[in-house]
């Protein structure tokens, strides 16, 4: 059978609304013979035929297989940095609760044990990861985990405290619905 379509049946058989990104390393041990070179054409060509869409360097979206809307950043994440501790905070937490009147439009922002970097995603948005030296430890009474998400978020005080922590603009922050909720 031809790569592309063994890739294309793998794909069909294996990804679903919850299993549609896959990076890079992953969907190479489909094909263990192929040297770098031919598996990067192989991909290359998968994303020609709309097979794939690349969302960034090394991760793919498998288009057959919608995710649940808006959370595509939030899976990414999750993906891109698997091997270090990640919550969700700052704009974005504040927002989803209603304590800052603007509504991030495709930028998800995250606390991070790993360095501080903005992943573009295209089409889809931004990632943006904001390095903390906290331990999960430390914060385990402020954190809840996001299942749809995939990753832990923080509370409305965690969420601020992150804000002043990291010198951000707190402009927009209601203060009085803010005191409310914590």
């Amino acid at each position: 059978m031809q790569t592309i379509k063994y890739l294309s049946q793998w794909l069909g058989e294996n990804a679903d609304e919850r299993h549609y990104l896959f990076i890079f390393n992953d969907l190479q041990s489909l094909f263990p013979k192929l040297s770098d070179g031919a598996f990067k054409t192989l991909l290359s060509r998968a994303v020609t035929q709309g097979l794939l869409v690349r969302v960034c360097r090394g991760l793919y979206f498998y288009l057959k297989a919608q995710p649940q809307d808006g959370l595509l950043l939030y899976h990414a994440a999750a993906i891109l940095r698997a091997d270090t501790f990640n919550y969700i905070s700052l704009e974005t937490v504040l927002s989803d609760a209603g304590v800052i009147s603007q509504v991030p439009i495709n930028w998800i922002t995250l606390m991070s044990s790993g360095r501080s970097y903005q992943v573009s995603c295209g089409k889809y948005g931004v990632i943006e990861f904001v390095h903390t030296k906290q331990k999960p430890s430390d914060l385990i009474d402020l954190l809840t985990y996001d299942h749809s998400c995939g990753l832990w978020r923080a509370s409305v005080s965690l969420a601020l405290r992150d804000m002043k922590a990291t010198r951000r603009s707190c402009d927009l922050i209601d203060w009085e619905l803010a005191d409310e909720l914590i």
